[in-house]
C-alpha cells in the first residue's frame, strides 16, 4: 500500500484551474480570416486566422457546422455547407492560434466565440480545420479591397512610387522606370536591391497602374549610384547608413495586389545593432505601360486575333479602368458570376486590358447588371495568367447565378497628371462649373472632363455666362470635339486659334458630373417575338400623322382614304444602370399633345429604322416619349413612376419600361418598301439627351425578311456584341460607345 505525497493537495486546485470554461479571446477588433490551400477555391480552404501580425490555423477539436457558419458568414458567403477535420487541405505553418472554439451561431466574428484563448492548444497542424462556405455571397458583402486583404502592417506601409533617376525616365509622362519607395509610417523610404526579383518589380508595377514589367539595365544606374556615392558633396552616403532609410527586404510571389501582402522586412534581423542593405543600392524597376497610357511614339501592340476568346471587357463604370467584366464567347457577350470571383482573378482582368492589378473587386451587379447570357462561373484565376480565359472556371451560370450576381473591377491605372490640369470653377458644387484647363500652348467635351477629374460621368453640358470669366486667366480652348476615349481634353481636336475672344459674349463651357448613371437597353429577344404586319386604315391615323409618325409619303394621300402597312412590334427597355432614368427637362417644360392627350417628356426617345444590308435608310419611324414609367419592377421592388395624373416620369434602377404593340407610333411605316432582306433598327435615347453610363447598347438590330405580304425578323441583338452599322461613321460609333452628351 502506497500513500499519497504530501504535495499533491497543493495541487489540485491548481489542476482544476486548467478545467475552466472556455474563454474569448480579446482583440481589439474583429479578426480577419482567410482560406488557403492547395487548389483550394475561393469559398473553401484550410481556415487561417491573422492575431498579432501573424497567420495561424484553427484547430479541429470541437469545430462543427456553427463555428464553420460564422467563419463563412465574416469572410463575406452566405452561410457554411460542411467543414473538414484532420487537415484536408493540408497542414498549415505558423501558431496555432485557436482551438476548442465553440460558437452559438448569431456571432458576427470567430473571435466573438468562445475558446481556450490565443495560441493555448494541445493540437499539432495534422488537425486544422478546414471549412466549405455556399459560394454565393453576402448581399451586403460588395467587395474585396485591397485594404480588406492586408495585415496589420499595411497601416504602416502605405503605397509605392518609382523615382527617376536617369534623364531619358524623368521626361516620362507617365513615368515607368525609377528607384522604388515605399512610404512606411508616413515616411518615404527606399528598397535594398538584395534579393529583389522580378517577382518584387511585377507586384510594384501593378500597384502603379502597369500591367507588367521588364528587365532594368542595372549596370547604369550601379554607375550612377556609385558615382553619388563617391561624391564628397553628396548626403548619399550618411543617409544609407541609417536603417531608416531603407527597406531592407521584400520578397513577393508576383500575384500580390499590394507590397504590404508580401513578406517584407523593414530592418536586418539584428535590428539596429547591423546595418541594412550593406553593399546594395536602391532597388530599381522598369513597367511597361498599357497601349492606352503610352506616348504616341511607341510602337503599337500586336493586335489581338478574333479567335483569341475570350476576350473582355468593362462596362459601366464611371472611371476608366473599372467596369462590370463581360467576356465573349462563340461571338456573344456575357458576364462573369460573382461566386468565388476574388482580387486574384480581378487583377488577371485588369492586366489583360493594360491596366495594373486590381484595387477592388466587386460583387453582387454594383456596376449595373447585363441583360445577355452569363459566360463564366467560379473562376479561379492563380495570378499568372495572360487572359481570364486561362483560368479555371466553369461555363454558363451555376448555383443560382443570376444577374444580380454579375461581378465588377476597378483597376490601378497609372497617374498621367491630367488631373491637376482641369478643374470646375464657379459651381454649386465640386461636381460641377465652368471647365478651367490649363494647358501649354493656345462645344468642350463633358464626358472627358468629368473623366479628367475622377468625376465618373457628365450629367449635363452647360453653357455659362460669357466665355471669359474675370479671373480665369486667358481663353485657350474652343471648338473642342472629343471621341470620347480620350483621358484629357488635352488630347482631343480643337480650333487652332481661338475662337472666342475676351468680352464677345460667347459663353463658357461647363459641366456636372455624376459618379452613377442610368443604362438603358432593349429587350431584343421581345422586340423578335411580337413583331407583325398591318394595314392600318387612314381613318386611324391623324394623331400619328400629326406626330410624324408615318413616313413622307403619306402626306400626299387622299386623307382619309387608303392605309399604310405599318411593321409593328412591343418594346421592353430595361434600366440597368445604378441610377433612375429621369428626363433632361422638369414637368414644366413638358409638351402637352392635344391629339392623343398626355405629355412628351422627351420629343424624340427612340427611332426605328428598316435598313438595307450595307446600311441605306429604306423607312423610319420615331417615338416620343409618351409616358416614361415603371411599367414592371422585379418582385419586392416599388414603382416609383407613373404617368396617371401628371405624375413623374422615369424608369427606376431594376425596372423597365414596356411600349406594346397596339399603340400608336409603335411600328415603322414600310408603305413603300419593296419585299427583300433588310435590317431592323431601334435606337433608345438616340439624341443622347439623358446621360446613360453605356450608350454602346442603346442600338438593338434584328435581320428582317420581307417577302410582301408577310415579315420575319431574327437574330435580334444588342449592337454592342457587334460592330457598329455601316451607316455610322467612326466618330459617330465612338459617340454611341462612350459616355457622351
Amino acid at each position: 500500500m502506497w500513500s499519497l505525497p504530501a504535495a499533491l493537495p497543493l495541487l489540485l486546485p491548481l489542476l482544476l484551474l486548467g478545467q475552466a470554461p472556455p474563454c474569448r479571446p480579446q482583440s481589439p477588433g474583429p479578426v480577419k480570416l482567410r482560406l488557403v490551400g492547395p487548389g483550394s477555391r475561393p469559398e473553401e480552404g484550410r481556415l487561417e486566422v491573422l492575431h498579432q501580425g501573424q497567420w495561424g490555423t484553427v484547430c479541429d477539436d470541437d469545430f462543427a457546422l456553427q463555428e464553420a457558419t460564422v467563419a463563412c458568414r465574416q469572410l463575406g458567403f452566405e452561410t457554411a455547407m460542411t467543414w473538414a477535420h484532420s487537415a484536408k487541405y493540408g497542414p498549415g505553418e505558423g501558431p496555432i492560434w485557436l482551438d476548442n472554439v465553440r460558437c452559438v451561431g448569431t456571432e458576427s466574428s470567430l473571435d466573438q466565440c468562445g475558446s481556450n484563448g490565443w495560441g493555448v492548444s494541445d493540437c499539432s497542424h495534422s488537425e486544422d480545420v478546414g471549412v466549405v462556405c455556399h459560394p454565393k455571397r453576402q448581399r451586403g458583402f460588395l467587395s474585396e479591397r485591397v485594404s480588406n486583404a492586408l495585415g496589420p502592417q499595411s497601416r504602416r506601409l502605405e503605397e509605392v512610387r518609382l523615382k527617376p533617376i536617369l534623364a531619358s525616365t524623368k521626361r516620362r509622362s507617365p513615368v515607368t522606370e525609377g528607384a522604388v519607395e515605399v512610404k512606411y509610417e508616413g515616411h518615404w523610404r527606399q528598397v535594398c536591391d538584395q534579393g529583389w526579383t522580378r517577382n518584387n518589380s511585377r507586384v510594384v508595377c501593378g500597384m502603379l497602374g502597369f500591367p507588367s514589367d521588364a528587365p532594368v539595365i542595372s549596370h547604369y544606374y550601379r554607375k550612377v549610384w556609385n558615382s553619388k556615392m563617391n561624391d564628397p558633396k553628396s548626403r548619399l552616403m550618411s543617409l544609407t547608413k541609417k536603417n531608416s532609410f531603407w527597406i531592407h527586404r521584400v520578397n513577393c510571389l508576383g500575384t500580390e495586389p499590394h507590397l504590404a501582402n508580401c513578406q517584407v522586412q523593414v530592418a536586418p534581423a539584428q535590428g539596429k545593432l547591423r546595418p541594412a542593405c550593406p553593399g546594395g543600392m536602391h532597388a530599381v524597376v522598369n513597367c511597361v505601360a498599357g497601349p492606352r497610357f503610352r506616348p504616341p511614339t511607341s510602337k503599337p501592340e500586336r493586335k489581338e486575333s478574333p479567335a483569341e476568346e475570350p476576350r473582355v471587357r468593362l462596362r459601366s463604370g464611371a472611371q476608366v479602368g473599372e467596369g462590370r467584366v463581360e467576356v465573349l464567347l462563340n461571338r456573344q457577350w456575357g458576364t462573369v458570376c460573382d461566386h468565388g470571383w476574388n482580387l486574384i482573378s480581378a487583377s488577371v482582368v485588369c492586366r489583360q486590358l493594360g491596366f495594373g492589378s486590381a484595387r477592388e473587386a466587386l460583387f453582387g451587379a454594383q456596376l449595373g447588371q447585363a441583360l445577355g447570357p452569363i459566360h463564366l462561373s467560379e473562376v479561379r484565376c492563380r495570378g499568372y495568367e495572360q487572359t481570364l480565359g486561362d483560368c479555371p472556371s466553369l461555363k454558363g451560370p451555376r448555383n443560382g447565378c443570376q444577374h444580380e450576381n454579375d461581378a465588377a473591377v476597378r483597376c490601378n491605372i497609372p497617374d498621367m497628371g491630367f488631373r491637376n490640369q482641369v478643374r470646375l470653377a464657379g459651381g454649386r458644387s465640386p461636381e460641377e462649373g465652368v471647365v478651367e484647363v490649363q494647358v501649354e500652348v493656345n462645344g468642350v467635351q463633358p464626358m472627358v472632363a468629368c473623366r479628367q477629374l475622377g468625376l465618373g460621368f457628365a450629367n449635363h453640358a452647360i453653357k455659362v455666362g460669357p466665355c471669359w470669366t474675370p479671373g480665369a486667366g486667358e481663353v485657350v480652348m474652343s471648338g473642342v470635339r472629343c471621341s470620347g476615349t480620350e483621358l484629357a481634353l488635352q488630347q482631343c481636336q480643337r480650333h487652332g486659334p481661338v475662337h472666342c475672344s475676351h468680352g464677345a459674349g460667347r459663353p463658357s463651357a461647363g459641366v456636372s458630373c455624376t459618379d452613377s448613371a442610368p443604362d438603358l437597353v432593349m429587350n431584343a429577344q421581345l422586340v423578335q417575338e411580337t413583331a407583325y404586319l398591318e394595314d392600318r386604315p387612314l381613318s386611324q391615323l391623324y394623331c400619328a400623322h400629326e406626330e410624324n409618325c408615318l413616313s413622307q409619303s403619306a402626306n400626299r394621300m387622299d386623307w382619309p382614304y387608303g392605309h399604310r402597312r405599318l411593321l409593328r412590334f412591343s418594346s421592353q427597355i430595361h434600366n440597368l444602370g445604378r441610377a433612375d432614368f429621369r428626363p433632361k427637362t422638369g414637368r414644366h417644360s413638358w409638351i402637352w399633345h392635344q391629339c392623343h392627350r398626355h405629355y412628351h417628356s422627351i420629343e424624340v426617345f427612340t427611332h426605328y429604322d428598316l435598313l438595307t444590308l450595307n446600311g441605306s435608310k429604306v423607312a423610319e419611324g420615331h417615338k416620343a416619349s409618351f409616358c416614361l414609367e415603371d411599367t414592371n419592377c422585379p418582385t419586392g421592388m416599388q414603382r416609383r413612376y407613373a404617368c396617371a395624373n401628371f405624375g413623374e416620369q422615369g424608369v427606376t434602377v431594376g425596372c423597365w419600361d414596356t411600349y406594346r404593340h397596339d399603340i400608336d407610333c409603335q411600328w415603322v411605316d414600310i408603305t413603300d418598301v419593296g419585299p427583300g432582306d433588310y435590317i431592323f433598327q431601334v435606337v433608345v435615347n438616340p439624341k443622347f439627351e439623358v446621360t446613360e453610363s453605356d450608350f454602346s447598347n442603346n442600338m438593338m438590330q434584328c435581320r428582317c425578311k420581307y417577302d410582301g405580304q408577310r415579315v420575319w425578323l431574327h437574330n435580334c441583338h444588342t449592337e454592342d456584341s457587334y460592330r457598329a452599322n455601316a451607316e455610322l461613321s467612326l466618330e459617330q460609333e465612338q459617340r454611341l460607345r462612350n459616355n457622351l452628351i
